[in-house]
């Protein structure tokens, strides 16, 4: 059984709220869950206390038992300083061809 800490959307239409479970991997997104350990509103400020409330003790307790934290929860956990994030490949392909070629050869006379 694969478990995993991730977000569970509730809320109405066009006003979410996220709830932080840890669930079995093979159940739907908003489905059964094994335990709620906190709730997420991303319509708050970032800087109000109250956007991200998470039990930190729960969570390590569940990651020692081997469950894997989503992309999104383990941001809130590398803020926390819970666990680290390892930092992810942006590919180039949204920089026009031109911009792209000027940067390489910048880059090789550098180098």
């Amino acid at each position: 059984m694969s478990v995993v800490i991730r977000l569970a959307r509730a809320g109405t239409k066009k006003r979410p709220v996220y709830h932080i479970v840890v669930a079995d991997s093979r159940y739907p997104r908003d489905g059964r869950f094994i335990e709620r350990l906190g709730h997420f509103n991303p319509l708050l400020p970032k800087d109000n206390p109250e956007r991200l409330k998470l039990d930190l003790d729960k969570v390590k307790s569940w990651m020692a038992k081997g469950a894997q934290p989503s992309d999104r929860v383990m941001r809130f956990l590398d803020a926390a300083g819970v666990a680290k994030r390892t930092p992810r490949k942006n590919p180039e392909k949204a920089v026009p061809r031109k911009e792209r070629k000027a940067q390489a050869e910048a880059a090789a006379k550098s180098a």
